[in-house]
Formats: C-alpha cells, sequence, structure tokens
C-alpha cells in the first residue's frame, strides 16, 4: 500500500532537541490535563500522540479525540499551531488514522497540531434527529479545546474518508471560513442523490439504530436532508481550497468486489457535487478516477495528492 508522502529533512540538532523536549513538555501537559475536568482524561501513547476524553454537551458523554502534537510542541511555549483535522469513516472510529497510516511519521518535524476526532460508530458527523450532535463536536467543542489546552491557532484544514469526506464538505460548507482547505476522499457529497439515501439508512442500520434516526424519511424530512447536503450548501465553499477524490469503482477492489461497488454507487454523487462547484464558480481540484475501491489504499493515494494544498492552507512546508 502506497504511503504519505515523506517528510522533509530538518536538522539533526533541531529533531535532538524536540524530541527531548517534547517528552518532558507532554509529561507537565499529561499532569495538568488530568486533574483538570474541562480537559478530560489524557492517554499518552507516544512522545507526540495522545487520546483525549472530551465532555460534551453536543454528545451528552465524553466523547474520545486522538492528537498529534508538533515535534517542537513542549519547548516552544509560547507558539500556536495550525490545526489538521482527519475524520473517520463508516464503521470505524478516530483511530483509523493512526492504525492505516504512518500519519504520525509524516508529521514529524512539522508545526502543525493533528486532530482525529470521534464520529461515532457511524461516522455521521452530522446533527442527528434523534440522538447526539457530531457537528457541533467536532466544528466547536474540539475546536475550542484545542484553542484552550492545546495552544491551536484559527488556521484549520480538514480532510476526511468516506462519511468522513462528506464531514469535511460538509462542516466547511455549513461553517462558512472555519476551514483554510477541507479535502474529501470517497466521501458522499450529495445525500440526496439517486441511490445515496438507501446507502445512508444501510450505514445507521448495520449498527442497529432506529431507522430514520440520521436525518428523518428521504421524502417525508427531505427539507432535512437537504440542510445536511454538501451540494445544497456548496455556496458556503466559496473560499475555501478544495480537494474531491472519488473513483468509478468499475474493476475496483481487487479480490473483494465490495469496495469497487460502494465506489461506484457513490460516482454519480461525486461527479453532481462537481459539477455544481464548476456552475457556481468555486475553484476546486478534483480527481475523478476510473476504477479504483473504497478502501486506504486508493485514500492514502489521494491524501498524498492533496497533501500540497492542505499544506499550503495551514502555511507548513509540503
Amino acid at each position: 500500500m502506497p504511503h504519505l508522502p515523506p517528510k522533509p529533512a530538518a536538522g539533526v540538532s533541531r529533531r535532538t532537541v524536540a524530541r527531548a523536549t517534547a517528552a518532558a513538555g507532554l509529561a507537565v501537559l499529561f499532569g495538568a490535563a488530568s486533574g483538570t475536568a474541562r480537559a478530560g482524561a489524557a492517554t499518552r501513547l507516544g512522545p507526540r500522540t495522545l487520546d483525549v476524553s472530551v465532555p460534551s454537551a453536543a454528545l451528552g458523554r465524553s466523547a474520545p479525540v486522538r492528537l498529534i502534537l508538533p515535534s517542537d510542541f513542549g519547548s516552544r511555549p509560547e507558539r500556536t499551531y495550525p490545526v489538521l483535522y482527519l475524520l473517520h469513516g463508516a464503521h470505524d472510529d478516530y483511530t483509523s488514522w493512526t492504525r492505516e497510516t504512518d500519519i504520525e511519521a509524516f508529521t514529524e518535524g512539522r508545526d502543525l497540531i493533528v486532530a482525529m476526532p470521534d464520529a461515532g460508530p457511524t461516522g455521521i458527523p452530522s446533527v442527528w434527529r434523534s440522538g447526539p450532535d457530531y457537528e457541533t463536536f467536532q466544528v466547536k467543542e474540539v475546536q475550542a479545546l484545542l484553542a484552550r489546552d492545546y495552544r491551536a491557532s484559527g488556521v484549520r484544514a480538514v480532510a476526511g474518508v468516506s462519511t468522513g469526506g462528506y464531514g469535511a464538505m460538509a462542516h466547511a460548507a455549513r461553517h462558512p471560513g472555519a476551514f483554510k482547505a477541507a479535502a474529501s476522499f470517497s466521501g458522499v457529497l450529495d445525500t440526496t442523490a439517486p441511490g445515496v439515501p438507501p446507502i445512508m439508512d444501510a450505514i445507521v442500520a448495520r449498527e442497529n439504530l432506529p431507522a430514520h434516526s440520521l436525518w428523518g424519511h428521504p421524502l417525508l424530512n427531505l427539507l432535512t436532508w437537504r440542510e445536511f447536503n454538501p451540494r445544497a450548501h456548496a455556496t458556503g465553499l466559496r473560499g475555501t481550497a478544495l480537494y474531491v477524490s472519488q473513483g468509478s469503482g468499475v474493476g475496483g477492489g481487487s479480490g473483494d468486489p465490495l469496495p469497487g461497488v460502494l465506489e461506484s454507487a457513490l460516482w454519480p454523487s461525486a461527479q453532481g457535487f462537481a459539477g455544481t462547484l464548476a456552475r457556481l464558480g468555486i475553484r476546486a481540484t478534483t480527481h475523478l478516477y476510473s476504477g479504483g475501491g473504497h478502501d486506504w489504499a486508493y485514500w492514502k493515494r489521494e491524501f498524498t495528492a492533496s497533501w500540497p494544498m492542505l499544506a499550503h492552507a495551514l502555511g507548513v512546508p509540503e
């Protein structure tokens, strides 16, 4: 499987100092977090990686966020950092990006925070009709926590796979200006396109959640479905750097046909979304490619392709 692009070379002295001081700085940070109710519990996973439990009014419970901190976080207490949000897909969780990619190694030496928030078992980070509000959790509560406790600046970019790709575009469209850039890899970009509502309903049903608990009935509650449709809110993306990728799924997926079938089911949705952006005169980098499958082998490749755009928006080196 392809890897994320190699990190740029860094001076030995800087890297050595950063690693040594980051460990000490994180030790202080973890001690402070464990004794502060507002920050929630933090679990250290490595020199730069930690899981934070975030008390959330929007969810009615605490929810996890995995963070990767900058290499010099412990040695530069005066600095603030831009944030790259990475959203997971359906039937997965907030650990997927560190499990499936080398994002930890890739971001070493780069001055940014990576935040991977939970979106629940369905991975649909939206305002549920009967249930939690993952949109507020990710867009407001997690951002407030990072600004308050982890020196996050107001510069943000968001990227996601599958239902996380939906979240990336929906968040950016419904909250204009909140993100400098948004990238979707095989995302659900038109929730009301033919064939898409049954896919969303199937995702909900697979987690044994009540039918229509997401946005209601696709026809009887069409206005609600439109309210959370990235394509319907495309005008909110004007001025945001965009990357949209989607495979046709024809012949996609080696061995297992399911990734190719699912990718092909979302192909018209991506085409419609890209066409709407073009008609509105909203600039976007689109990669609608033949074949492919709904899996990490393609998503990692597409992240690599989108990185220059994300890096530019975040103000960090490619």
